[in-house]
């Protein structure tokens, strides 16, 4: 698999080049096969800077690969040189991210040998590197996909008319159709398995910007980078890598949910429950009816008094608010609140609704329970629906016709009721809050959801019930009887949930109290050698930004950048050591991770640059519909978007032998490109935010600005394969 002996000199790119910073809505336009094409065109330009053996290249692609060096001695050493092989067809799927992570673990700590691929004298690897480089995609390296070049080289043609071309005939791609028309006529169906076995990458066959790959690497791999098929959603192919689930425990194996396992360095730190009251950004999120005091100016209320009027909630549809004039108006002052106080002088009430279902399908109120912070009952009543019922839920709610049938107490009664409890200074807390408060016809503006607090793993729109947050949080079973939910056990397990999250902080309940920093566990994983001293692994973040605030936080030494030159630098200082920052370890770190970004911004993956104050986080990645196809006379020529992304991969690939040079031998290379193409998916997910607003203001189909139907589902579904579909180079130096 690792690179075959062969000749490498120095790339020729001089560390004084400034960084391309054309980040023009040409640029932006490019998509995979006008990439390649753009590419291809500069195929015939050689590059006499890095050359290679033929006849080792023939080789590896007749046979598993496996690196073999003439080197013996390293630092004055004898040593054995580590080795990558694997067997030829036996990769059915692509590589995910987290298997990178896996093969650095097994090598430098306490992971599993990977299946597919084959390390030898893995305690041989004395350096480890991971670089990640957004806008590489496997597809450049694939001669199938072909355009005109002469097409990409017409200056008249439109580079957004071209990206509609490619895009209308990728959408007219559909493998499942093909396969079933193959089948119809007898014939035998495609061999794909050459997308997924490692693709041999030979300087002859690559356009002349990515040669120097085929000089460090012997094949791309494909990588797929984390995400949630079922709800279309990539995740953060920077966790993928930087964090690490926790050691398994005993009870590992146990039914039901398991107690949390938590990082042994996370610092509990209690926090009032102000800190955790709902954005108007989640309450929308989670179609809240929002209250008029979350809205600041008299346009915005009057705005969301008409969006109510047309979707059937206003007060004459029988809603009320609470009596809470402005945000303001709920804020205590630091002279009321005692000292490490979580409830921060506020009124805090846990509310819990059971339903039940009357003619026409209507869900309707047939109790409410509401219990104060220190657990008091202060309210608890059955309620008699308006219609008559046809499903009591007696199943989940307890209730029955027995128990309804004398209550005279009515909706209305209680909502007066409520508004006499609820003061300006009240934070009302629950599980799927909007449920309750849908039954009640009630908003308020300061909400505190557990199914926030709490996140599902996966993310949203995925929900953790509230019986599974109970057990694997407070070690508690609920809803066990035969008769279903009880209201107040069910509001007292919310303020238990409440209360617990106030003693430990923003981190319990989220992913990040359940994983760790790669770092810490690289920490906890001693050095082998004579030389070990009994230390463990040291690791670095080389990123643009300020990266000590985000994942570099819990890393050796971190290092800002703001271009890939610096990047490069930084990689080759952390590595290698320097005298001249302190914080760098003596012969330099064990482990670097970090991230070049040109051809990202160059190719409009991201439409923002890092927030010193946000860094190091996965980007949010949407840019308007105009950006990504240019049509103003402002557009630079094609032969000139030719050229300057045909340079900024160059310059791109350049770094990467840059850094492969620096690196001192015996180091594990590894390089991915974190996703393919983001932007279809942002398009479309724009579109459906857009859609679902408006669908949820009760506006009529025919009005809709965007309609949203199963077509436009499937098409993001595909854009977010797409999207998730990456690539991988490695080797040992």
């Amino acid at each position: 698999m690792a690179g075959a002996k062969r000749k490498r000199t120095e790339a020729g790119c001089s560390d004084d080049e400034e960084p391309v910073k054309n980040t023009s809505d040409a640029a932006n336009s490019f998509g995979l096969a006008q990439t390649l094409a753009i590419l291809n065109s500069d195929k015939s330009t050689p590059n006499d800077s890095v050359t290679s053996s033929e006849e080792t290249r023939k080789a590896q692609d007749d046979m598993p690969v496996q690196r073999v060096s003439k080197k013996k001695r390293v630092d004055g050493e004898k040593t054995k040189y580590p080795v990558l092989t694997y067997v030829e067809g036996r990769l059915q799927s692509s590589i995910r991210i987290a298997d990178l992570q896996s093969l650095l673990l097994y090598c430098f700590a306490d992971g599993i040998a990977p299946q597919w691929i084959s390390v030898k004298h893995s305690g041989h690897v004395r350096k480890i590197v991971v670089l990640m480089v957004p806008g590489l995609e496997l597809g450049m390296f694939d001669g199938s996909i072909s355009l005109d070049v002469d097409a990409v080289g017409d200056e008249k043609a439109s580079i957004g008319e071209k990206e509609q071309e490619l895009a209308d005939a990728n959408a007219m791609e559909d493998t499942r159709a093909a396969d079933y028309a193959r089948w119809k006529q007898g014939l035998p169906l495609e061999d794909r398995s050459h997308r997924f076995n490692p693709r041999p990458l030979s300087r002859g066959d690559l356009p002349a910007p990515l040669q120097p790959l085929a000089d460090m690497f012997p094949h791309a791999w494909p990588v797929k980078a984390p995400g949630d098929s079922k709800y279309n959603k990539i995740h953060s192919p920077l966790q993928a890598i930087l964090l690490s689930a926790l050691p398994k425990t005993k009870d590992s194996n146990t039914k039901g949910a398991k107690p949390p396992r938590v990082d042994k360095n996370l610092v509990f730190q209690r926090t009032p429950i102000t800190t955790f009251i709902s954005s108007v950004e989640d309450l929308q999120e989670n179609d809240y009816v929002l209250h008029p005091a979350v809205l600041a100016t008299e346009q915005g209320k009057l705005a969301l008094a008409e969006s109510r009027k047309r979707a059937g909630q206003s007060i004459e549809d029988g809603w009320v608010d609470t009596h809470v004039e402005s945000l303001e108006a709920g804020k205590v002052p630091d002279s009321e609140i005692q000292q490490g106080s979580m409830t921060a002088g506020r009124d805090v009430f846990a509310l819990d609704c059971e339903m039940c279902v009357t003619e026409g399908g209507q869900s309707e109120l047939t109790r409410i329970s509401m219990v104060r912070w220190d657990g008091e009952v202060v309210l608890d009543e059955l309620v008699k629906p308006q219609r008559p019922i046809i499903d009591y839920l007696t199943r989940f709610s307890g209730i029955t016709k027995e128990l309804l049938d004398p209550v005279t107490t009515s909706l209305a009664d209680i909502q007066q009721k409520l508004l006499s409890i609820l003061s300006p200074r009240s934070i009302l807390v629950g599980h799927s809050l909007n449920s309750d408060l849908n039954a009640l016809k009630l908003t308020h503006p300061f909400i505190v959801d557990t199914t926030f607090i709490y996140p599902h793993p996966r993310g949203p729109p995925l929900k953790c019930s509230l019986r599974w947050l109970t057990q694997k949080y407070l070690g508690k079973e609920i809803q066990k009887g035969q008769t279903g939910h009880d209201s107040i056990e069910d509001a007292r397990a919310v303020l238990e949930l409440v209360k617990q999250k106030c003693e430990k902080g923003e981190r319990w309940g989220t992913s990040e109290a359940s994983n760790e920093s790669i770092f810490k566990r690289l920490a906890r994983s001693m050095r082998s050698g004579k030389s070990s001293n009994n230390e463990g692994r040291t690791g670095a973040v080389v990123d643009w930004g300020n990266p000590e605030r985000g994942f570099g936080s819990q890393a050796t030494v971190a290092i800002g950048c703001s271009n890939d030159n610096d990047v490069v630098k930084g990689i080759s200082s952390v590595v290698n050591g320097d005298a001249s920052n302190t914080s760098i370890p003596g012969g330099g770190v064990d482990f670097t991770w970090a991230r070049l970004r040109e051809l990202e911004v160059y190719r409009g993956w991201c439409n923002r640059l890092p927030d010193p104050n946000n860094a190091n986080e996965s980007t949010t990645l949407v840019p308007p519909p105009e950006e990504t196809t240019p049509t103003s006379a402002a557009v630079p020529t094609t032969k000139e978007a030719t050229r300057n992304l045909s340079d900024t991969v160059s310059r791109t690939v350049s770094s990467i032998h840059q850094i492969y040079q620096s690196l001192p031998p015996c180091t594990l290379f590894l390089v991915y490109s974190g996703t393919g193409d983001p932007r279809q998916v942002s398009r479309l997910q724009a579109m459906h935010k857009t859609f679902r607003e408006e669908f949820n203001s009760r506006k009529p189909w025919d009005e809709l600005t965007v309609k949203w139907t199963d077509t436009e589902e499937q098409a993001l579904k595909k854009a977010c394969e797409r999207a998730r579909e990456g690539c991988g180079f490695m080797c040992v130096k």
